[in-house]
């Protein structure tokens, strides 16, 4: 451990690979999206519940969470299992360098509700970096047109995912000023966990019909997109200023697609790479903004 604290940026790289492992599993796996992301977050719950129940402290602050605290945050569950559902069909429709890269998007939804719904501005600046990251999603969707509807139902799939996880971030800055960041989560992939099985229900599934692989990707994309990804790039914050963590993230589309490549010979056209260079240009101007101002 005092190896990894002298080189802490061995755990930006094990962050980055974890994120983007994530569309990689998705796209192995053989059961529905629901399904999937059902799996994904009970495992993340599973896992996540000896240190909440175990931790007197934390047991006793998730016992006393007020009422309203409680439904926001399970509000918030709503809107990530609509963004996991929606991002996981994508990726069936659409190529894996597309869909992370319209994803991406989430920052830009985020910046136009704080401005629009918490009373927030935007600068020229910022506006110009919104437009920027627009105008990629507009090639990315232009150079998926040539590919048929299928490619631009993902493509819009991916990006309704992107306004929904900005929904789910925008909840999380209201609550988060008075719930600490592991009773937040817990409520919120609880109430993720929940939505998602009654959708599954809704729906006809039965979560044990699609055989082990459905239940082993859960478990991969709990371990390795959740626990060996984002929650690295929190513990990262003690080490990094938030704005370099962040634009490490943006790394996720250019690995993903890499793997991609590799794994399931989606190669990108020109036009894919420039819209995606844009989106994560954008994205990367905007955030260098945000720590300006």
């Amino acid at each position: 451990m005092k190896y990894i604290e002298k080189h802490p940026m061995i755990m930006i790289v094990v962050g980055i690979l974890g994120i983007s492992l994530s569309a990689i599993f998705v796209k192995y796996s053989t059961a529905p999206s629901a399904v999937t992301a059902a799996f994904r977050l009970c495992w993340t719950v599973l896992l996540m519940s000896p240190v909440v129940w175990g931790k007197k402290d934390v047991r006793e602050e998730l016992l006393h969470v007020n009422k309203k605290e409680f439904g926001l945050s399970a509000l918030s569950g709503l809107f990530l299992a609509i963004h996991f559902v929606l991002w996981f069909e994508s990726l069936q429709h659409t190529s894996v360098a597309s869909s992370t890269s319209i994803v991406c998007t989430e920052v830009i939804w985020v910046a136009l509700g704080f401005c629009l719904f918490l009373k927030g501005k935007l600068s020229k600046k910022a506006i110009l970096a919104i437009l920027i990251t627009f105008a990629g999603s507009l090639i990315i969707a232009y150079a998926d047109s040539s590919a048929g509807e299928v490619h631009l139902y993902g493509d819009f799939l991916a990006l309704v995912a992107a306004v929904a996880v900005a929904v789910y971030t925008l909840i999380g800055r209201i609550v988060r000023k008075n719930v600490s960041t592991n009773v937040y989560t817990y409520v919120v992939y609880t109430s993720c966990a929940a939505v998602l099985l009654v959708t599954c229900l809704v729906q006809g599934y039965q979560l044990f019909d699609y055989g082990m692989s459905a239940v082993i990707v859960g478990l991969l994309l709990s371990i390795f997109s959740t626990i060996l990804g984002h929650s690295i790039f929190s513990w990262c914050l003690k080490y990094f200023s938030p704005a370099f963590v962040s634009a490490s993230k943006l790394c996720e589309p250019v690995v993903a697609a890499i793997m991609a490549g590799i794994l399931f010979g989606e190669m990108p056209v020109l036009l894919q790479v420039a819209g995606g260079v844009m989106i994560i240009g954008g994205v990367y101007y905007y955030s260098r903004i945000e720590k300006a101002e």
